[in-house]
């Protein structure tokens, strides 16, 4: 039966019409050890009870301790995983249970260690996660060791679309990889994310690893668009900034100097009219990124 499927795996990998998607296996070793320049990363997922940070809280932490080289990227052992649920006090919508299946018996008077946490993060100076504005704030809310820690997310700081990915959506760019899991339960996405991490770019190559930690040492700025007129509202949506209501002002973030320097000549052209106006900019590093934690804040006047 195996040599059969082999067979039949092998003649559609050989058809050009054809693509063979194959069930991840987790991964202890990716390389044998070389080198001096490794350090320890985690790879971390949550599931919730929901998407608002204020209401909502994590039922489940995924976790994968590994090693990779400094420089490229590449990952050596994985050391451990981590996964336990968490009761949050009250019950989990129907909604959110059709996405993960995490039900209010699963957690019922279960929670997450802190203790057993804090060692598993014990020398690690990277952690990684697909969508970390979504889970470094439900984490550093529940958990607050993993302020101390540096944060690069392979959904943001990975150009998917300009490497020909039509989706950023982790399942969708498994596929694209060769391979499917069961998606949607934390230690599972986990793993996957790992894989994802080790594949090569296809179009500016390098392993996707490698294009998170050279975007880790860049500052990022949240650019604040004070007082725009009403009526650029349409143009700042369409340059997909977004509302906050508390600041009543439209606001993007941008990734490096020049980026900044950009943006900001956009807004004085594009929004402003070339009249004389302020803008408020936020700068961040990978200690503070995809927190909502505020960073250093000031006016300019443009």
């Amino acid at each position: 039966m195996e040599k059969s499927i082999a067979e039949a795996v092998g003649l559609l990998d050989a058809h050009a019409d054809y693509r063979v998607l194959r069930r991840l296996m987790p991964r202890t070793l990716f390389s044998e050890t070389g080198g001096n320049n490794l350090a320890r990363g985690v790879v971390v997922d949550t599931e919730t009870t929901g998407i608002d940070h204020g209401r909502d809280a994590i039922i489940e932490l995924g976790m994968v301790l590994f090693e990779y080289d400094r420089e490229t990227g590449q990952a050596f052992r994985v050391l451990a995983s981590f996964d336990q649920l968490e009761d949050p006090g009250f019950p989990i919508p129907a909604e959110s249970t059709a996405v993960h299946g995490i039900t209010d018996e699963m957690v019922m008077g279960r929670r997450i260690d802190d203790e057993e946490v804090a060692r598993f993060l014990d020398g690690v100076e990277l952690v990684v996660a697909h969508n970390a504005r979504f889970d470094r704030i439900f984490l550093e809310k529940r958990l607050p060791i993993f302020e101390s820690l540096p944060w690069g997310c392979s959904l943001s700081q990975v150009d998917w679309n300009g490497e020909g990915i039509g989706s950023a959506k982790l399942d969708y760019i498994a596929y694209q990889y060769g391979f499917f899991y069961e998606a949607h339960r934390a230690e599972e996405d986990c793993y996957a994310l790992l894989e994802v991490l080790q594949q090569e770019l296809p179009k500016s190559g390098g392993l996707v690893l490698q294009s998170v930690l050279e975007a880790l040492p860049r500052k990022s700025y949240q650019v604040y668009a004070i007082g725009s007129p009403f009526e650029s509202k349409d143009v700042l949506k369409e340059r997909r900034y977004r509302w906050d209501a508390e600041k009543k002002s439209w606001h993007t973030t941008v990734s490096g100097d020049e980026a900044l320097k950009a943006e900001v000549a956009w807004l004085k052209d594009s929004v402003y009219n070339n009249k004389k106006a302020r803008v408020e900019i936020e700068v961040h590093n990978c200690m503070t990124r995809f927190s909502s934690r505020p960073g250093n804040r000031a006016a300019r006047e443009i």
